[in-house]
């Protein structure tokens, strides 16, 4: 089964579609802020100075009023739960899904998560990190209407219970992270040295270490039993990090096309500045500025991180054999990795692969001056993956 590519026309309805989904994304919808508690949503204001744009003003007072729900929710769960999360044990070594935002990652990580024997954070989970083992029932039951069916940046579905990144379960929580940017695009704070780790203390390291496995213990209780798969771009950078602290981790790693990559991060983060930020867009230059920085980072070092993975525990595929064979793929990986029986999970994951048949895949067109700047500033992107012709 094959995922369908759009032809222009559709192209055109889709593009248009997409930009009135951000301009009318509803004001009272929730945002990547509203699960962060009282003292990690200060601690931000503060560090960016309060500087809010007067027409953001509501999203911020409102975060500010949920992060007293965020304490009660979160002492509630301490209550029931702390026992529980201080002994839970992450005794099978995680699945990590890396690659550049729009790499497929997101689509990789829904196939995955098919398979019963996995478990893979939702993005009530990471959105409320703090207190999900308490709440997560009511918000899923009675909190539904609150999601757009699809995220603003592309075609795929949205909804609680939908796999997430767990970037951003770190980012509420208080750990550093890039994901801060998404809140003050204009900030100065942007975090490049949480992309790989390299020029951080060995305390900044295990303090970040502490929150990412305290979140993953509350998978454990959450999920016994069962292997975790993750996914977040940022850990593209962190790959020999998280090998040393998770032995035995699998890394499946994906590539796309530059030319379409660089284009379709340029819209995801106009739709995040558009809906999820405390402040306007800042100049697209600047926009552009850390699309090409974040790649810089994020592959700083990546042939050094996978040249010292143990062998059988690493494998790489592009987007696009990714889209055109899933199923192929798919079975490909579960081989190469031993991840289990795919045969298994594979009636799950036909029925998956049915529910995208009709999934449309945006179309970017690449000027001149775009194709220079690529080749010039993701230039080591190019050459590691075949992507000169």
């Amino acid at each position: 089964m094959k995922l369908k590519m759009a032809d222009n026309q559709t192209v055109r309805d889709a593009s248009k579609s997409a930009s009135s989904e951000i301009n009318n994304y509803p004001s009272w919808a929730p945002r990547f802020w509203h699960g962060m508690r009282v003292g990690v949503w200060w601690r931000l204001l503060i560090r960016n100075r309060f500087r809010i744009s007067l027409s953001r003003l509501h999203i911020a007072l409102g975060v500010s009023f949920f992060g007293w729900i965020n304490e009660f929710a979160t002492l509630h769960q301490w209550l029931v739960y702390r026992g529980r999360i201080r002994d839970a044990k992450i005794s099978t070594p995680p699945v990590f899904i890396v690659g550049h935002w729009r790499s497929g990652t997101t689509l990789l990580h829904e196939l995955l998560a098919t398979d019963q024997q996995f478990a893979s954070p939702t993005t009530f989970q990471c959105l409320a990190p703090s207190h999900h083992l308490a709440s997560e029932w009511f918000f899923v039951r009675f909190g539904g209407f609150l999601l757009p069916e699809k995220r603003p940046m592309d075609n795929m579905s949205a909804g609680w219970l939908k796999p997430q990144e767990d970037e951003f379960a770190l980012m509420n929580l208080g750990a550093k992270t890039p994901y801060t940017r998404i809140a003050f695009p204009q900030s100065e704070e942007r975090q490049f040295e949480y992309f790989n780790f390299r020029s951080l203390s060995a305390s900044a390291k295990q303090q970040w270490l502490d929150t990412f496995q305290w979140f993953l213990r509350t998978l454990v209780v959450r999920y016994p039993g069962k292997r975790l798969v993750l996914k977040s771009p940022p850990h593209t950078g962190r790959i020999a990090f998280l090998a040393e602290a998770f032995p035995g981790a699998k890394f499946i790693h994906l590539t796309r096309d530059p030319r379409k990559l660089f284009p379709s991060t340029r819209r995801l983060w106009k739709s995040l500045d558009a809906v999820q930020a405390l402040q306007t867009e800042g100049p697209e230059e600047d926009q552009q500025q850390y699309v090409i920085r974040c790649m810089q980072e994020m592959y700083e070092h990546f042939e050094e991180d996978v040249q010292s993975l143990p062998e059988g525990t690493y494998t790489s595929l592009s987007y696009e054999e990714l889209v055109d064979q899933p199923e192929v793929v798919i079975e490909r990986l579960y081989s190469q990795l031993d991840l289990g029986d795919f045969h298994a999970m594979q009636p799950a994951l036909k029925e998956r692969l049915a529910d995208h048949e009709n999934y449309q895949v945006n179309q970017h067109k690449v000027d001149q001056d775009l194709e220079q700047i690529i080749q010039t500033h993701w230039s080591k992107y190019v050459e590691m993956f075949g992507y000169e012709s």
